[in-house]
């Protein structure tokens, strides 16, 4: 089996829900998905929602060149269901493979519109996940407005410098069931995490965001943990996504501390870091 290109993605946190006030921001991690095109069909895993399938149709729309024969394999360390972004990395991840594999030359907003698209064709998003696709792809936050396409849709930008650690605390399968409703309904809450990305504060944003979402999801557990963990050394906690996964964002010296009191919750832990343009850079090095 020949392998004809590779393409990669970032998973991410959340900053702002999208379905809170129509603005969205992310901020990427490094937990990636890697889709390798090979030269013949191939059996397919972690793929729930059949994703690629919709990328493939995505890419056929647009007219774009393909192998006559092809298939995917998936390597991941990404949590799927865990509101960790997996969806948009692994769409954007294949749509860099095909755009390696057939020379087109699509920028990164054109694969982040696709990755829409596709997340959209396959039922697997309930807000477009515009502001998660720019986080999969490139470095830093990027506060968006979801309803314009990816070139025009930047409100604000930014990327944070300093070397925090990223724990991600797992808590199983989601169990509630998303209502835009009751995201709107929590508009307060979300306001204030809009006025900290505003202000170039997105880790502010990160636990405020948390407990909008908390509250829309009435997760009241996960308000609780978040509570502990900033009390216990954390720089900012909460829901990623619509959960049930929390982020927890901290120096590196109060990493093993938070970890051990989250084991101690009966929790399992993720350690990664941010997505960074000096990850980039040490990779390619």
């Amino acid at each position: 089996m020949k392998h004809l290109a590779v393409g990669k993605a970032n998973g991410a946190i959340s900053i702002l829900h999208s379905l809170g006030l129509g603005r969205g921001c992310s901020l990427g991690i490094e937990l990636s998905t890697e889709v390798t095109i090979v030269d013949q069909k191939a059996e397919v895993a972690n793929d729930d929602h059949n994703l690629l399938q919709a990328v493939e149709s995505c890419w056929r729309s647009e007219g774009l060149p393909l192998p006559e024969e092809f298939g995917w394999r998936i390597t991941t360390n990404l949590p799927i269901g865990q509101g960790l972004k997996s969806s948009s990395a692994l769409s954007n991840a294949a749509f860099r493979a095909l755009n390696r594999c057939s020379w087109t030359g699509l920028s990164e907003a054109n694969i982040a519109d696709l990755s829409v698209r596709s997340q959209r064709m396959a039922k697997c998003t309930f807000s477009g996940s515009l502001d998660d696709s720019w986080a999969s792809l490139v470095p830093g936050w990027k506060l968006v407005d979801p309803s314009l396409n990816a070139t025009d849709s930047v409100i604000i930008e930014g990327e944070i410098q300093e070397d925090f650690r990223v724990i991600i605390a797992l808590r199983g399968r989601r169990k509630c069931i998303i209502s835009p409703d009751s995201f709107a309904s929590q508009a307060q809450i979300f306001e204030r995490a809009l006025a900290s990305v505003m202000s170039g504060s997105p880790l502010d944003a990160l636990s405020s965001n948390g407990m909008a979402v908390a509250a829309a999801t009435n997760d009241f557990e996960a308000l609780r943990i978040s509570n502990i963990l900033i009390a216990s050394g954390a720089i900012a906690s909460g829901i990623s996504g619509s959960g049930p996964s929390i982020s927890v964002v901290c120096y590196p010296e109060d990493e093993e501390i938070l970890r051990s009191k989250i084991s101690e919750m009966g929790m399992q832990t993720i350690s990664t870091s941010l997505f960074t343009s000096r990850s980039i850079a040490e990779e390619a090095s």
